[in-house]
């Protein structure tokens, strides 16, 4: 927003003028009665009336919309007071217009995303809430059994107690997801960039997670062989956690007997772009621009079914954002999904 009005002084000129063209003429009739015109005379009265007149007038206007405009400027902040001090507000006011009518549309432009943010917010919470309160209950609930005398059946004990840790595990992992994505939103959680083979960054994702995909008979495999490395530069272990998202991502929704292929293309000069592509359920168009909110869900049931915090997606997204990258996803529904993502190459 302008912190200086243009000064203008066509307001006191305009008006000026018409109040001397008026007494002009009417003087003008006055010695025409009388017939004594005298043209010296009438020169020297239009000069000093519209002289006196536009002094008179650009004085008290600028007056009279100083003070009111000054109040409309304090309020609406439009300006800094200090400049409003130094220089006087003119009577230009198709400015002053201008200047209201942007305040006004950016005031609206935040409130609206007052409005998405507080939905955002309300929504969060909701869900942060569920979240925590799923396992919190299944703790207790078997501690209160076991509290209740179940304990005593050494048994019963022993499965209580597993089904407890691993409800408490599940809070240990949802906290520390959302300890990472906070620290990545603010900046705090520092990157170690190294270059390392992304190839056999792949490699040891597939080995890691090889048990997890042949439960569901899912192939881990490359596009093609990649006989020569490919190096890049970036912090291995986060990169390493955004492939383990992806390709556990492709294992939960990918079909019975399916296919999670990653490859890894040259993008410009500088730049490789990672694919990690399934043939499983895929993803609806209407879910694809809220995939990487936290804690949303494309199937709930479903994913609470297979686990996890609700979080992987949006740390990927920070954790590849935090790197200056960018990440894309592509999706049909019943055919697939492709997530990619760029990184720098090392020549």
């Amino acid at each position: 927003m302008q912190n200086k009005i243009k000064k203008t002084y066509k307001f006191a000129f305009k008006t000026s003028l018409y109040v001397t063209t008026f007494l002009t003429l009417l003087s003008s009739v006055f010695l025409y009665v009388l017939h004594s015109i005298n043209f010296l005379y009438l020169l020297t009265f239009a000069l000093v009336t519209f002289f006196i007149s536009f002094i008179v007038i650009q004085y008290r206007v600028e007056r009279f919309i100083y003070r009111r405009v000054k109040k409309i400027y304090d309020d609406l902040t439009l300006l800094e007071s200090t400049t409003l001090r130094k220089q006087p507000i003119t009577t230009d006011m198709a400015t002053l217009t201008q200047e209201i009518d942007k305040y006004a549309r950016d005031k609206k432009m935040e409130i609206e995303t007052l409005k998405v943010r507080e939905e955002y917010r309300k929504e969060f919470l909701g869900n942060v809430s569920h979240e925590l309160k799923t396992p919190l209950f299944t703790v207790q609930g078997y501690l209160l059994t076991l509290l209740d005398g179940a304990i005593n059946d050494k048994n019963v004990s022993e499965k209580y107690l597993n089904r407890a840790n691993k409800g408490l595990e599940r809070l240990i992992y949802i906290v520390k997801d959302l300890d990472m994505i906070t620290k990545l939103e603010v900046g705090d959680l520092r990157l170690n960039i190294e270059t390392f083979n992304i190839i056999e960054l792949v490699e040891s994702v597939f080995d890691l997670l090889e048990m997890k995909a042949a439960k569901k008979k899912i192939t881990l495999t490359f596009d093609m062989d990649y006989n020569s490395p490919i190096i890049v530069k970036a912090d291995k272990e986060r990169i390493q956690q955004v492939l383990t998202n992806l390709v556990v991502n492709s294992i939960k929704y990918g079909r019975e007997k399916g296919t999670t292929e990653i490859s890894i293309e040259n993008l410009i000069k500088n730049k490789v772009i990672v694919r990690v592509t399934d043939n499983g359920e895929g993803i609806s168009k209407e879910n694809l621009p809220r995939l990487f909110e936290r804690f949303f869900r494309v199937d709930k049931s479903g994913s609470r079914k297979e686990g996890g915090s609700g979080l992987g997606l949006s740390i990927v997204k920070h954790i590849i954002e935090a790197h200056d990258e960018k990440i894309y996803v592509e999706s049909d529904l019943g055919v697939g999904s492709e997530f990619s993502f760029t990184l720098e190459k090392v020549e």
